[in-house]
């Protein structure tokens, strides 16, 4: 997902503009020993030294932006925690990796660049008798070879000296409201860190600092826990005495009103922070959300107050207003300090206990990282990468391969909060389509982004955390229930951001590979009313992107598709891509259908799934948007985020049918392909491409999906921090790594094949989770840890696929089904260095 108004866009040298137009003023110069010193928290780290949370948090748009940060957390939690060098809106995230320039660490909920923030936290240690509330004056400078980041800990050393005030341009409210784009760096392209080996230049000569905060951040889903470690190379002493260290928070910025309290007794602070930056979006109005937070220190008080912007109160225990803060100091002679955050969209209460449950007083930092680590260390040790590219360490294929794992596995984000230290406890989560609070015996999960993740992120979930698909698929029957409507792009709330009833799809996938611990009848029920019942005021609006205060958008156009087979160009947005998405949406239905018993509604729906033909121009050789009275629209409207080339081969559900309406048929399809992609038409970066290259070995042209599979890998994925070429939209992007090294990508995802591709590496070996072949459910028959080895030897310098077997069985065509692929023990590729017939079906 990008963000399309090209009057959004600010010049990427806009940073170091307003850097100018907002001195930074210089750091103290210091000339004795350096800090020194590893952290010992790496160890028994296993696969996850491959990880490098840091991949796409650089860009130089929003759109060329990963739009990741260096996120600290356990899989699919609540809360992530990061590093703050900017402050975060809709098109910009907490964190970039061209800043040098720290201004807290933030409790972030934000679940992608272009969707907004809920009710964040930010903590940020200082070092003097001035206090420094405010963004720019708060910041700290640190170098990028002090900064270490991994799923299990984030280190950070900063200057504590550091002089002047920075980064004001990064602020939201210097971006003005909206979703507007803030500076993006100003670094020129050709010194782009991590584009096929280029690097970024540094400055050279750094000189020692004096003093410094060594920071260490690790987190669980709803606690933080960071320890400020305060450090004198000089053991200098100012002429008026020590000054004393300091802790900061901030609980809202401008224009939202909060609370905070400081209970210096319990060495606490609270509050809370109502934003929610996607308020203008879709139909439902939670207004009583907040975030709740709960920090606790481990180091008594000499003082505290509250702030207002820059306005300090001595002495307050307790404000509430916009721009809110507080803060805590402690004895000059303090070394170090741990702070223990709970995070709750409960209340002040519930962070309180989660964070009693999951961070108790006893538990050292050190406990923290290594139960963090475990948890990733269950997930990604699962796998073992054998005989990969030689190369050199910016395009590491272990890394970017665990990296996309562990991006894949952070959503959508699980809302529910704990009530008791057993795991059958129940649970209790705000919920904005009500505006109350619920109690459960299970999981609740947010951040939906379905456009994006139904491609391949949800049949990644099935595979590597199957003990998590039910409970994500009653979640999306819960929120029907409580809205009347399944999700499109869930932030909280229904955002109505892209298009589509793309959830059809996700129950689909989750019906097509053996789950079904959920209310398939209900499952029935709500695609049934996405594919009958067009949404309220269909026939008066546009529907267009972002459009604000609408209803539920749902299937907009649902009218004309219904009445003759395609959305209308002169009457509703994006008319082209939702006419072919609806097709691939009514034949995820007609599996839901068939799986509830409704064979006559999956007959008509499979027969309404062929309405993308509709769009067929046999003139041109393309799809083309068409108006109400038939006629064909212009060339270049009806598109989302992609344009005639992409959306001519979004027909995922039935490519053969594609194939035959191209002069040529087979052939036909694979000259335009090609046309596609030595044209320049392809945008990996964008998700409506994810698919393409698969399309060559469904129509018999194995060795060139190969090619531009591999090709595609190589220009669009590096181990550095821009080494995602696009958003990564909640998984997606990093889906496509995965399963594309593996050899296979599941191109109709609402059904249960993969189509093969090209391995990347030699072998790799997985240890298959507990669930997998039982549909999630454990301690049924066949349930059961075991193997699978999928053996390509030579891969890495051999594109092309000469045979496969699946446990000694020969597979000829390019298709391996999920029940083979859980079920078996030994996938084996024989490749090739020259182009080969397997799989061409006489094609080739």
């Amino acid at each position: 997902m990008i963000m399309k108004l090209a009057t959004l866009w600010l010049s990427t040298g806009l940073h170091s503009i307003l850097t100018i137009a907002h001195p930074a003023g210089g750091r103290r110069e210091y000339y004795c020993n350096g800090h020194s010193g590893k952290s010992g928290y790496h160890a028994h780290a296993g696969v996850l030294k491959y990880v490098n949370p840091r991949i796409g948090t650089y860009g130089t748009s929003p759109n060329s932006n990963g739009g990741m940060i260096p996120s600290v957390s356990v899989p699919f939690g609540m809360t992530c925690w990061t590093a703050q060098t900017r402050e975060n809106y809709i098109s910009q995230v907490p964190y970039h990796d061209n800043d040098t320039f720290m201004h807290g660490f933030q409790a972030t909920h934000q679940p992608a660049i272009w969707m907004g923030e809920l009710g964040q936290t930010v903590i940020m240690p200082g070092w003097s008798d001035e206090l420094k509330p405010a963004f720019e004056q708060r910041g700290l400078s640190f170098h990028k070879e002090d900064e270490v980041s991994k799923p299990y800990v984030y280190e950070v050393l900063l200057d504590a000296d550091t002089e002047g005030e920075h980064d004001w341009d990064l602020t939201e409210a210097a971006a003005g409201q909206g979703p507007v784009p803030g500076g993006a760096g100003g670094v020129p392209d050709d010194v782009r860190e991590g584009v096929n080996g280029r690097t970024r230049k540094r400055s050279a000569g750094l000189k020692p600092r004096g003093r410094s905060i060594r920071v260490a951040m690790s987190a669980l889903a709803h606690t933080g826990h960071l320890r400020f470690s305060y450090e004198d190379a000089c053991s200098s002493v100012s002429s008026s005495g020590p000054e004393s260290p300091y802790v900061f928070i901030q609980a809202t910025r401008q224009n939202w009103t909060g609370h905070i309290e400081i209970d210096s007794e319990n060495r606490e602070i609270s509050g809370s922070n109502p934003q929610r930056q996607d308020y203008k979006l879709g139909p439902d109005t939670p207004a009583s959300f907040n975030g709740y937070f709960v920090a606790r220190f481990s180091e008594p008080f000499t003082s505290y107050g509250t702030t207002s912007g820059r306005n300090i109160s001595e002495s307050s225990q307790a404000s509430s207003g916009e721009s809110l803060g507080a803060y805590v100091r402690f004895s000059p002679e303090t070394t170090q300090v741990e702070v223990r955050t709970g995070i709750s969209f409960v209340s002040v209460e519930q962070a309180r206990k989660n964070l009693d449950i999951e961070m108790p007083n006893d538990a050292s930092f050190e406990d923290t990282v290594a139960q963090v680590k475990e948890v990733w260390l269950e997930k990604l040790g699962r796998v073992t990468i054998e005989g990969v590219n030689s190369t050199d360490d910016e395009h590491d294929q272990r890394t970017i391969w665990y990296t996309g794992l562990f991006h894949a596995l952070q959503y959508p984000n699980d809302f529910s909060e704990p009530t008791g230290h057993s795991p059958d406890s129940p649970r209790v989560f705000y919920n904005g389509y009500t505006d109350s609070v619920h109690t459960s015996n299970e999981s609740y999960y947010q951040s939906w982004s379905i456009w994006d993740t139904y491609r391949a992120e949800h049949s990644l979930i099935t595979l590597f955390a199957p003990e998590r698909v039910n409970g994500m698929m009653r979640s999306l029957l819960n929120i029907f229930d409580w809205s009347s409507r399944l999700p499109m792009w869930a932030n909280m709330v229904e955002t109505n951001i892209m298009i589509a009833t793309n959830a059809d799809v996700v129950l689909a996938n989750a019906l097509s590979r053996g789950f079904r611990s959920f209310n398939i009848s209900k499952a029935w029920t709500a695609v049934r009313k996405d594919a009958y019942e067009p949404p309220e005021r269909d026939t008066e609006l546009l529907y267009y992107d972002r459009e604000p205060d609408t209803p539920y958008e749902v299937r907009a156009g649902l009218t004309s598709y219904m009445d003759h087979g395609w959305v209308d160009n002169d009457r509703w947005a994006e008319s082209a891509s939702r006419t072919l998405d609806y097709s691939f949406d009514d034949a995820a239905c007609a599996i839901v259908a068939r799986a509830a018993g409704d064979n006559e509604a999956a007959e008509d729906l499979e027969k309404r799934a062929k309405n993308y033909a509709n769009l067929w121009n046999s003139d041109t050789q393309f799809m083309q948007a068409r108006n109400s009275n038939g006629s064909f629209a212009n060339e270049t409207w009806g598109w989302t985020e992609g344009d005639k080339w992409v959306y001519t081969f979004d027909v995922s559900h039935d490519v053969d049918g594609l194939a035959s309406l191209f002069k040529d048929g087979r052939r036909g399809m694979k000259a335009k392909l090609d046309e596609h992609f030595d044209g320049g038409h392809n945008f990996h970066s964008n998700e409506p491409s994810h698919h393409v290259p698969y399309l060559y070995s469904l129509i018999g042209y194995p060795n060139s999906a190969a090619d531009r599979i591999r090709a595609i890998a190589w220009d669009n994925y590096n181990a550095t921090s821009a080494g995602l070429s696009g958003n990564e939209d909640l998984g997606q992007m990093s889906a496509w790594y995965v399963f594309s090294a593996l050899g296979f990508y599941p191109v109709n995802s609402a059904g249960d094949e993969y189509v093969v591709g090209t391995p990347f590496f030699e072998r790799i070996s997985l240890r298959l989770p507990l669930g997998l072949a039982t549909g999630g459910e454990t301690g049924y028959a066949g349930d059961g840890e075991r193997e699978l080895v999928i053996s390509a030897p030579g891969a890495p310098k051999k594109p092309y696929v000469k045979s496969l077997t699946i446990d000694g069985e020969r597979k000829y065509q390019p298709i391996i089904t999920h029940s083979e692929l859980i079920n078996s023990r030994a996938i084996v590729f024989e490749m090739s260095e020259t182009p080969t017939n397997w799989g061409s079906g006489g094609s080739a």
